[in-house]
C-alpha cells in the first residue's frame, strides 16, 4: 500500500484527497518505483478541473523521481535499484510508489539528484522540444529574436538559460517586476510585465518593427492576440499550454496579413517511443550536467500540503520549479 493524491469528482483543490492505493506487480512492460521527489505542474491542474477530461476515480502527477524496486517482463533498460526519472502518461505521480510503463522512464545520471530530477522532465523535455523541434519556417540562427510567455515559471527559466545556450535572443515575459528580474537573472535579453505594459507593443519596439521569428505560449486566452501581434513574417506561433484558459476560436485569415503559422503542441507527442523519450532526456540530462542550464527549485511541499501547493500555483504565486518532498 501506498499514499495518493486521488480525486473523485473535477473541481478546485478542494477535491484532492490523500487515500491509501495497492501498488501490486509490475506487468509486461511496466515497473514498480518508489518515489523521492514529485514535480508539480500546470498540466495536473487541467486534469484537477477537467479542462482534460479523464475518467474518474483519477490518480494525479505526471512527471516523478525514485528508484525502481521491481521490473516487469519484457523491460530491458532499467534494472532494480536504478535511479531513474519521468515525465509520462498516464497520470499517477503523486504517490509513495507506482506501477507504471517503463517506456518513458530514464535512468538518472548520477550528478543529478531525486529533487533536480524530479524538478527537471517535464518541464525541462517541454523547453528541449519547442527550442530544438518548434522552429519557424525560416529556421531560428544564433542573434535571432524569439517571444517566451510565463518566462519566470518552471518551463521559461529552462528556456531562458536554453535559448541563451543556443545563442537566441529571448524576450521574456511575466506578471510582475521580480518575475522579470528573475528572467533577466537566467538569460533573457529582454523582459516585459504584460500586466504594466502591452508587450506586443515593446516587442515591436525592440526587434525594430521586424517581430519574433518564433513565440511560445504557455498562457493561452490572456496572450493570444498580442502573440500573434508580435510575430514576424512567417513566424510560428507556438501554443503549448492555457494556463489563463484555453484560446478561443480564430479565423485563419487572421494569418494572412503576415502569412503566419499557428501549431498547438504537447510533450506526449514527442516522447511516444523510447528512442525519442531516451534521445530528448539525453540532450536535457548534458545542458543540465555542462551547467548551461541550472534547475531551480523555488516551492517544496509536503504531499498533504497538495491543495495548497495547487492553489499557489493556479494563482501564479510560484516562480521557476515546484515539487513534492517524501
Amino acid at each position: 500500500m501506498a499514499i495518493a493524491v486521488q480525486i473523485s469528482r473535477n473541481g478546485g483543490p478542494e477535491v484532492l484527497e490523500l487515500v491509501q492505493v495497492e501498488v501490486g506487480e509490475p506487468g509486461p512492460g511496466e515497473v514498480r518505483i518508489v518515489h523521492k521527489a514529485v514535480g508539480l505542474n500546470f498540466i495536473d491542474i487541467y486534469q484537477r478541473s477537467g479542462l482534460y477530461a479523464l475518467p474518474m476515480p483519477l490518480n494525479l502527477g505526471m512527471e516523478a523521481a525514485g528508484v525502481v524496486e521491481a521490473v516487469g517482463e519484457g523491460v530491458t533498460h532499467l534494472r532494480v535499484g536504478d535511479r531513474v526519472a519521468y515525465a509520462s502518461n498516464p497520470p499517477g505521480s503523486y504517490s509513495e510508489a507506482r506501477v507504471m510503463p517503463a517506456m518513458c522512464v530514464c535512468r538518472l545520471p548520477d550528478g543529478i539528484d531525486f529533487e533536480t530530477g524530479a524538478a527537471m522532465m517535464l518541464k525541462g523535455l517541454t523547453a528541449q522540444y519547442l527550442l530544438k523541434k518548434c522552429k519557424p519556417v525560416e529556421g531560428l540562427q544564433p542573434g535571432d529574436h524569439v517571444l517566451f510567455h510565463a518566462a519566470a515559471g518552471g518551463v521559461g527559466l529552462i528556456a531562458c538559460q536554453w535559448a541563451k545556450a543556443l545563442g537566441l535572443e529571448l524576450i521574456a515575459t511575466a506578471g510582475s517586476d521580480e518575475k522579470c528580474a528573475l528572467a533577466l537573472a537566467h538569460g533573457a535579453v529582454h523582459a516585459i510585465n504584460y500586466r504594466e505594459e502591452d508587450f506586443a507593443r515593446r516587442v515591436q519596439e525592440i526587434t525594430v518593427g521586424r517581430g519574433v521569428k518564433v513565440v511560445y505560449d504557455g498562457v493561452g486566452k490572456d496572450t493570444w492576440e498580442g502573440s500573434l501581434a508580435s510575430l514576424a513574417r512567417f513566424g510560428l506561433m507556438v501554443s503549448f499550454g492555457n494556463a489563463s484558459g484555453p484560446v478561443p476560436a480564430f479565423a485563419p485569415a487572421q494569418l494572412a496579413a503576415k502569412s503566419a503559422y499557428v501549431t498547438r503542441q504537447t510533450l506526449f507527442t514527442h516522447i511516444a517511443s523510447r528512442e525519442a523519450t531516451q534521445a530528448m532526456a539525453d540532450d536535457l540530462f548534458s545542458v543540465v550536467q555542462s551547467g548551461a542550464v541550472k534547475i531551480q527549485i523555488a516551492q517544496r511541499y509536503a504531499l498533504a500540503e497538495v491543495q495548497q501547493a495547487h492553489r499557489d500555483l493556479e494563482a501564479r504565486r510560484t516562480t521557476a520549479s515546484s515539487i513534492f518532498t517524501l
